[in-house]
């Protein structure tokens, strides 16, 4: 009978994190994303209501391909930059962010009128994960 030391315990448990880490990624999307500026409200989903807002301010737009009629409102995403127009496009951060969908994209005017755009982030979320000096991102994002 083989019985696994805690040193082996750890390897396995670091080998199952690792396996976990790698399914969640396969389910991320690819997408682009931009950002716009205030005001803010009302919104589409949630219309003047305050508390639709996260306290952190990371909300965004969902674009045509996210906006599921509707359905999206509320619903949470987390949030990566991977690249952009220049090199240091992303903010360094140890993982993603998580944002609130509380707008339709088409009913705003973003940064970049990209009728593409996956999601378009309030400032402060395009600000947390990228460089405000482009107005574009490619991010992956995973409700």
């Amino acid at each position: 009978m083989y019985i696994l030391s805690s040193n082996g315990y750890y390897h396995f448990y670091v080998l199952l994190t690792i396996i976990f880490y790698v399914i969640e990624l396969a389910k991320s999307d690819i997408g682009t994303a931009s950002r716009y500026s205030p005001p803010y409200s009302p919104t589409t989903c949630f219309g003047n209501d305050p508390t639709q807002f996260p306290s952190s301010n990371l909300f965004a737009a969902a674009g045509s391909g996210i906006w599921d009629n509707g359905a999206s409102c509320g619903r949470q995403y987390l949030v990566k930059c991977i690249s952009g127009s220049i090199e240091e496009a992303c903010v360094p951060l140890d993982g993603p962010i998580q944002i609130r969908i509380v707008e339709f994209a088409e009913n705003i005017v973003s940064e970049a009128s990209s009728p593409i755009a996956s999601i378009i982030l309030s400032n402060a979320a395009f600000q947390t994960i990228a460089n405000m000096s482009i107005s574009v991102i490619n991010i992956e994002f995973l409700q």
